[in-house]
């Protein structure tokens, strides 16, 4: 008696490639590479290398020739200037390194690629922060250095207000940037979103020019204290440059990284529980 006869096995294929799960590592090489290839960086970060060294040395430059006599403080603050309208390049940066996929559908093959969303932006988050916290350091340390050399009649800056102006200057625009980001997640569209930065960090302080009344006052100097180009100013300071109460030196990068880490933790929620 013979054996019974099987059919052949079907055809099946068997690639090449090794399959595996994509990983936090994975997302990570994925983000540097969208963030260093497309040209929105390089004109972001250009112009804000331009406006923080243009700014910052022009400033310094016109304070040197007025031979006016600075008392104790350095020349770092000076690095102030060309922070404030760095700022906008570093929002609109957090901004389209999110949102610009939502406007072109590119979000569909991330989160297809990488299906867990948290880990999508995990690590946008972390690139697009290590980016211009590396950028705005360096450039900050190197304008800082021109202009001590720049306006002799200031005092020699310390170790600690070396420290705030550079690092805390490069964390500080990070954060900002960060934030946007998580903005940008939120409301998912690039014009929206830049506005409502943009809004946030100038209209305040438009809006307290204009509180004449004096049932406002005690608002009106809440605003000046705690507005984002007051907070900037703050952080070149070891003592409240606006009164006697306020946050000054550190504090004001520990405020904002308080409102990033909220605002962060609403964008998480927000992509993990509504369709793309």
């Amino acid at each position: 008696m013979t054996a019974p006869q099987h059919a052949p096995a079907p055809y099946s294929y068997v690639s090449p490639i090794p399959v595996r799960r994509a990983t936090l590592g994975d997302a990570l090489a994925s983000e540097w590479t969208k963030i260093r290839s497309v040209r929105s960086t390089l004109w972001t970060l250009g112009v804000m290398i331009l406006l923080m060294v243009g700014i910052g040395l022009g400033v310094a430059a016109i304070a040197a020739g007025s031979h006016s006599p600075m008392g104790e403080e350095s020349a770092l603050t000076f690095g102030f200037f060309g922070m404030l309208p760095a700022s906008i390049c570093v929002i609109t940066l957090g901004v389209l390194t999110v949102a610009s996929e939502y406007g072109t559908g590119m979000i569909r093959t991330t989160l297809t690629a990488c299906p867990s969303r948290a880990r999508v932006l995990t690590a946008k988050a972390l690139v697009f922060f290590l980016l211009v916290f590396s950028v705005t350091t360096v450039v900050a340390a190197l304008v800082g250095a021109a202009q001590v050399a720049i306006v002799d009649e200031a005092a020699a800056p310390t170790a600690a207000e070396w420290l705030r102006s550079t690092v805390g200057a490069g964390a500080y625009l990070a954060l900002l940037g960060l934030l946007s980001l998580a903005l940008g997640t939120l409301i998912r569209h690039s014009a929206g979103a830049i506005t409502v930065m943009i809004g946030l960090l100038l209209l305040p302080l438009v809006v307290a020019l204009f509180m004449f009344s004096e049932a406002l006052r005690t608002l009106q100097d809440w605003i000046f204290t705690y507005s984002i180009p007051s907070q900037m100013i703050a952080l070149y300071a070891a003592e409240p440059p606006l009164g006697e109460s306020g946050p000054a030196g550190w504090d004001s990068l520990g405020i904002l990284a308080g409102v990033t880490a909220v605002v962060l933790a609403g964008a998480y929620a927000a992509l993990n529980s509504r369709d793309v």
